[in-house]
């Protein structure tokens, strides 16, 4: 069976641009939503579509990288024979698969937007209309990136992303050093054609020593490329 002609694309290109700066180097990637269950039928999400890391997992796969994928539910078709997916549901899951990944990655990329909380008790039938109100307790799910990001060696690069509605800069560089990122991509949740569901991005990327790169509206192939720059320059 022919692949796909985007397939094909990327295959001559890469043919006429060897740079293989990622050659056999194994990178993690996380991608897409969590979905936490309130009863057999719902559930609490974001819009993540997994478009940005998924972007990213091409890039790197076109430099050389050994790619792993941990996506959350995505409507995107993941090419599993060009990366190893790993298909998970809840936060707790992708923090296990991750989790289980983590030591062997040269380049973690925490691209997915995982759910910060989760109902206490999902409910074994559906949730049936009883009143005008209805009350859900929720409790913290495990924090990732802030997890793995205790056991981080020192050959290891974790690169973490931040959606932000108000203090963007600062609530982002806040988070890089809590979660030992050595660089973060800020996404503005106020820009129009930027973040969920677009086909393209705009972001400013902090290094950990204090560098800034900030970008124009670009498709998300694009931006993946630039930040594959910046990862290059702390892995040199």
């Amino acid at each position: 069976r022919m692949m796909e002609p985007e397939h094909i694309l990327e295959q001559v290109i890469q043919f006429f641009n060897p740079k293989k700066d990622f050659q056999g180097k194994k990178v993690m990637i996380t991608l897409g939503p969590t979905q936490e269950a309130l009863d057999p039928v719902r559930f609490l999400s974001n819009h993540s579509s997994g478009k940005m890391g998924y972007a990213l997992a091409k890039a790197f796969e076109a430099q050389g990288g050994a790619v792993t994928l941990v996506a959350g539910p995505v409507s995107l078709k993941l090419d599993e024979s060009r990366f190893e997916v790993h298909r998970v549901t809840t936060a707790a899951e992708m923090f296990e698969t991750a989790k289980s990944l983590h030591e062997q990655m040269v380049v973690v990329v925490f691209a997915a937007a995982v759910a910060d909380f989760r109902p206490e008790n999902a409910a074994v039938q559906k949730i049936k209309k009883a009143g005008e109100e209805l009350t859900l307790r929720l409790v913290p799910n495990v924090d990732l990136a802030l997890a793995l990001g205790k056991i981080k060696s020192t050959n290891q690069i974790h690169v973490g992303f931040a959606l932000e509605t108000e203090q963007e800069e600062v609530n982002a560089k806040a988070k890089m050093v809590r979660k030992n990122f050595d660089l973060i991509v800020l996404n503005s949740a106020t820009e129009a054609g930027a973040g969920f569901k677009h086909d393209t991005n705009q972001v400013r990327i902090f290094h950990k020593g204090g560098k800034e790169v900030q970008t124009a509206l670009l498709s998300k192939e694009a931006i993946a490329e630039i930040i594959l720059e910046e990862v290059k320059k702390v892995a040199s």
